[in-house]
């Protein structure tokens, strides 16, 4: 009998446990797009990385160009003028991938870019969902922009309007 009255306890324990947790779904891609400063930010990335892409095209197509004036012109060449131009070229060529790197490479400027125009963004989303959190008392908030594994998740339970409102871009 004892046996059988503290299962009970242990699992109606557990049904209060669960029902007692309480949690919300945001959307970032609504959010974000509705933040003016993103979109800003956004296009200006894109600016930079247009204008880096380009710079690193010119480079390549200059190699390119080497390369083919080199073919057309290897028959009179000697072999120390062979040597010495396909070196040119060699290098030319390696200038173009290291600036590629140094641009979008994993570190790259790029990169840090983002990171200095979208950081600020991103935290000030972050503590508009802390606050929204915190004052309904939510023990997690999900993004289901993100979650491939959200199948259904009910309009009701979505607060990307609230951290709108918190972030003063409120509908």
């Amino acid at each position: 009998m004892k046996k059988l009255a503290l299962t009970l306890a242990l699992i109606l324990a557990a049904f209060g446990a669960a029902s007692a947790q309480k949690f919300a779904m945001v959307d970032m891609e609504y959010i974000l797009r509705n933040v003016p400063a993103y979109e800003m930010a956004n296009e200006q990335l894109n600016q930079v990385s247009l204008r880096w892409q380009r710079e690193v095209e010119a480079i390549g197509k200059e190699a390119e160009t080497m390369y083919q004036n080199f073919l057309a012109d290897k028959v009179f060449l000697t072999d120390d003028q062979v040597k010495k131009r396909e070196e040119e070229i060699v290098a030319k060529e390696k200038e173009a991938t290291d600036l590629r790197y140094k641009y979008f490479g994993p570190e790259g400027e790029l990169y840090k870019k983002r990171q200095s125009l979208l950081k600020p963004i991103q935290d000030e989303v972050y503590n508009a969902i802390k606050k929204v959190a915190t004052e309904r008392s939510y023990q997690a908030i999900f993004d289901r922009a993100s979650s491939s594994e959200i199948i259904f998740a009910s309009p009701t339970i979505d607060v990307s309007n609230e951290v709108l409102n918190k972030m003063g871009y409120g509908k």
